[in-house]
């Protein structure tokens, strides 16, 4: 029995929210091959792992036979995406956005189908004038529905929100009617904070259809939810910053770690949107045995963005590391320090902590080894040598290279 591509989604966690939900379960569920795209701004030089959430998302419809299009928003990430944000995005040069465009382009190869048509949104953005992009787009937004919105919400909360800011909508939005227009795409999908912006593509080829007197039409929104922790936390974020695709940014090992170290009740989660092992042999193996569980989870995942020999390495170095204590193999983490530090700033410096109080609590519960001593005084002194190393609960080791 072949298996039904929007049950499956749905089934493995991939499904949030739908524009129609009725035609697109038939659409994906059905005979009928369709195109869709998949957006990403590039506002840096890699992914982070929501990325990659979305593109493995990507490659389940282009696995199914649909047509997929991945655009790289050279023109939209000179704007920024306002959503979520508390705080206006740092503007990028357009050197900055060429320079990482280039590079996003050539990590997104690695995560889709060879011969993925990849499209940047500034090949046509770029063709308008200011007053004609607003006469012809802009007139269909209404601001009060805009301000109303949540890609706004926190940005006006903070009253900070910037015209520039408010433009971001009305070009993503436009993306998706000059996609259905030059490649009859029909479908857009992505996570669920882009729910807004994909909301009002759809709205806005609605509108512009109607002022054109064309037959009435149809496209369509998937998202996905945000990748979550059971605790509520956004995952992808590690005590070194973001969980990046590119290994010159996350090492192999760092990112066979992050996942490892998740906890045990996003093991079965994290087994089902990035493995293709069927659901109920990953059940059966998180029931079984967690720990099992958790190291092919780690495994398969590292092993599908950096390759199985790396994969492989990263779990050996883990597994030496851990299991007899050899911390030759730790990640490190260089650090100018000329004068003796206190433990807590110590930790905070070398960003095992993001905050001195956390710090200050693993310290008193025991929980912090330095060079092999455990330290529960929260006034201990840390004094310059030319490599520390650092132990956080049973799992985490770091190599601290002091430069004086």
């Amino acid at each position: 029995m072949v298996e039904k591509l929007f049950d499956m989604l749905q089934e493995r966690g991939f499904v949030k929210d739908m524009t129609h939900p009725e035609q697109i379960k038939e659409i994906l569920n059905g005979d009928k091959k369709i195109t869709f795209y998949v957006g990403i701004d590039p506002t840096a030089d890699s992914l982070h792992i929501g990325h990659f959430f979305a593109l493995r998302m990507c490659r389940h419809l282009q696995n199914a036979g649909h047509r997929g299009i991945v655009l790289i928003g050279g023109a939209t990430a000179l704007i920024g995406d306002p959503t979520g944000k508390s705080d206006m995005r740092k503007m990028l040069t357009k050197e900055e956005v060429e320079h990482n465009l280039n590079e996003v382009k050539e990590l997104v190869r690695h995560f889709v189908l060879p011969g993925t048509e990849i499209v940047n949104n500034a090949d046509w953005i770029n063709k308008f004038t200011y007053v004609d992009f607003m006469r012809l787009v802009c007139v269909h937004f209404n601001v009060n529905t805009m301000l109303a919105s949540e890609a706004y919400s926190r940005r006006r909360e903070n009253g900070g929100l910037t015209f520039l800011e408010m433009g971001y909508m009305p070009m993503q939005a436009y993306d998706f009617v000059h996609l259905n227009e030059a490649e009859g795409c029909v479908l857009q999908i992505g996570g669920s904070d882009q729910w807004g912006n994909i909301v009002a593509g759809t709205e806005l080829f609605r509108k512009m259809n109607l002022e054109n007197g064309k037959e009435k039409g149809e496209i369509y929104g998937l998202t996905a939810p945000l990748l979550m922790t059971a605790e509520g936390k956004k995952m992808g974020k590690t005590e070194k910053g973001t969980l990046w695709v590119a290994r010159e940014k996350t090492t192999v090992f760092d990112f066979y770690q992050y996942f490892y170290n998740t906890g045990d009740e996003n093991t079965q989660l994290l087994l089902a949107l990035f493995t293709d092992i069927p659901m109920d042999e990953i059940k059966k193996m998180c029931k079984d045995d967690i720990i099992a569980a958790k190291k092919r989870m780690a495994f398969e995942i590292t092993k599908l963005v950096h390759g199985e020999e790396s994969a492989k390495q990263a779990a050996e170095t883990a597994s030496s590391l851990f299991s007899a204590g050899n911390a030759d193999n730790a990640p490190s983490f260089d650090l100018e320090m000329s004068e003796p530090m206190g433990i807590v700033d110590f930790l905070v410096a070398v960003k095992l902590f993001d905050s001195k109080s956390e710090a200050r609590r693993m310290v008193e519960q025991g929980g912090i080894q330095i060079d092999g001593e455990k330290i529960t005084d929260k006034e201990y002194v840390v004094k310059p040598a030319e490599s520390i190393m650092v132990q956080r609960g049973k799992k985490v080791f770091l190599k601290v290279n002091i430069k004086k």
